[in-house]
């Protein structure tokens, strides 16, 4: 059912930070700067009109619950970013330039997926692997006249064999996912009990189980699906960044992981996640430039 919603006057809500700083690969700018986006509950079409926000989709369900629960509107962002910046003016930098970021709460099942696919790979990329997945096996939903698909539930994806994933472009991540939807289909793995579950250790433990899930997918499907703040996902960016401000050794690629991790959770209070959201999209845009 086609709805509309009217976000008014938000703090910390940028269409581009948001949809722009890694954390999702359904979402799309179209020709007047608005972004539509194909989430569990259907298809959303967002954009802004001054300081509003206008939401249009269609969804199983509320669109305005829906808007709010995937934004996470109820977290105090202004809050957040008011911690981070008092530790330094690189954080302070960083925030100013990202103000408008906000965590998605997005689908446990979707995000671990995507994740497994996003190893070693590009954005485009990435992209397109899970249209191509979704397009096969999931949902067809109609919106605007025009078809989408919703990502395929753990029962439709298990209908694909190696070599179909393969034939997506998946590389070697095809038996990778092939597995883990394998493993989450005979619970092995729990995607009810990930989503319960209050000690970092366990979940952690939990999703390294799955093929294709190290440490840094587990910590990016902790951040992005769980929302669990006290993770610090590193990867190219993120070593990058911290290296040059904080740990300044010639060689980069000389800095462990280990090293990031500690430093990280000395410095960034009990939301070391968000700080490294802040700092990751703040470099990378930059790197871009460069």
């Amino acid at each position: 059912m086609e709805q509309t919603y009217i976000l008014k006057n938000p703090d910390s809500f940028n269409l581009k930070h948001i949809f722009e700083c890694g954390q999702c690969f359904r979402w799309n700018e179209e020709i007047d700067g608005s972004y539509t986006g194909v989430i569990k509950f259907g298809v959303i079409n967002v954009k802004q009109d001054g300081k509003n926000f206008v939401f249009e989709g269609n969804v199983q369900g509320n669109l305005e619950d829906i808007v709010k629960d995937y934004f996470d509107l109820n977290t105090d962002y202004s809050k957040i970013k008011e911690q981070l910046s008092k530790i330094d003016e690189y954080l302070k930098e960083s925030i100013e330039f990202g103000e408008g970021i906000r965590i998605l709460n997005q689908d446990l099942w979707e995000c671990i997926i995507s994740f497994i696919i996003s190893a070693n790979n590009n954005i485009p990329r990435i992209k397109k692997i899970i249209d191509k997945i979704s397009c096969t096996y999931g949902e067809k939903v109609v919106f605007r006249e025009k078809e989408y698909y919703l990502f395929p539930n753990v029962l439709e994806l298990s209908k694909a064999s190696i070599e179909d994933l393969r034939s997506m472009g998946l590389g070697f991540r095809d038996k990778r996912v092939y597995t883990t939807t394998k493993m989450i289909r005979e619970n092995v793995v729990s995607l009810e009990e990930l989503e319960k579950g209050e000690s970092l250790e366990f979940i952690e433990e939990e999703l390294l189980k799955l093929d294709g899930v190290g440490e840094k997918v587990a910590n990016c499907i902790m951040l992005f699906a769980l929302k669990r703040f006290d993770v610090f996902p590193i990867d190219v960016w993120v070593r990058r960044v911290m290296n040059d401000l904080y740990i300044h050794n010639e060689d980069e690629e000389r800095v462990s992981k280990k090293e990031i991790q500690k430093l990280a959770k000395e410095k960034f209070l009990d939301i070391p996640g968000l700080a490294q959201q802040y700092l990751f999209y703040w470099k990378r845009e930059q790197g871009k430039g460069a």
